[in-house]
């Protein structure tokens, strides 16, 4: 895997680390393409079952674009023009993701980085960390699904009072809005993300990948309208070895042993 970015996938977890701490985890075109190629490599592989995603170091978890590189020389519609469809990083606007993706936020998450926390499901966050979308401070515009998505997940006032400014809120203040799941000392950051990991996996691995799929492709539908889809991921789950374990298990009163199909 690209020295840029890591990947370890053990026990069904696959983690995903932005290793650049020496300009803040910021991503070049390097970078972007070994997060496309990972994020490929993980819908191909059925026995993960979470992702958790990072940053290197202790003081950023991304802070967007690399603007030191040469890309970053384009005009704004140069830069528009070649925006990925899966957005920031291949994840903020990603809609082919099935597993649940935990942003583990140890630091400045700004840009880009933020859009990329938009693109995962749980968030957990350091007490010192930051997030905003500044890309108005330097002339550009939060396109990789910053606007669009922030005043989807936040009430109104609150994703413009951001957007608006540009400026950078802490975690406390992100998890009292709603967009952060939970706030903790860094020192507890990991084994905050191990809890959340662990509650994943002690769903069925199938029902998980149905829930994620009716979130990301009916939410231009009413509910009724929803449920009646006929998903792939869906289908599967309705008739998989995890539901009839799931069964089993409940009846037996012993854990259930997850088959992941």
């Amino acid at each position: 895997m690209s020295g840029e970015v890591r990947l370890e996938v053990a026990d069904h977890v696959a983690r995903v680390t932005i290793d650049r701490p020496k300009v803040l985890n910021a991503v070049d075109e390097k970078t972007h393409r070994a997060l496309r190629d990972i994020w490929e490599r993980i819908e191909a592989d059925r026995d993960v079952r979470v992702v958790v995603l990072t940053g290197a170091g202790e003081r950023a978890f991304c802070v967007g674009a690399d603007m030191s590189a040469a890309a970053i020389g384009k005009t704004g519609l140069e830069y528009w023009a070649d925006l990925d469809p899966d957005g920031f990083g291949g994840l903020s606007l990603r809609t082919t993701l099935d597993v649940p993706v935990i942003a583990r936020v140890n630091g400045y998450a700004l840009g880009g980085g933020m859009e990329m926390v938009l693109g995962c499901d749980i968030v957990v966050a350091a007490e010192h960390a930051q997030f905003g979308l500044t890309e108005p401070r330097v002339g550009r515009i939060a396109l990789d699904g910053g606007v669009t998505q922030l005043v989807r997940r936040l009430p109104y006032n609150q994703a413009m009072g951001l957007l608006l400014t540009g400026r950078r809120a802490p975690a406390a203040e992100m998890e009292r809005m709603g967009l952060v799941n939970e706030v903790v000392p860094a020192d507890q950051l990991d084994a905050a993300v191990d809890r959340w990991v662990a509650d994943v996996l002690a769903c069925a691995p199938t029902s998980l990948r149905a829930v994620k799929q009716m979130v990301q492709r009916t939410a231009h539908l009413t509910s009724r309208e929803a449920r009646a889809v006929r998903l792939p991921a869906l289908m599967a789950a309705l008739d998989s070895e995890d539901s009839r374990e799931g069964v089993r298990a409940f009846q037996e009163k012993r854990p259930p042993v997850w088959p992941g199909h």
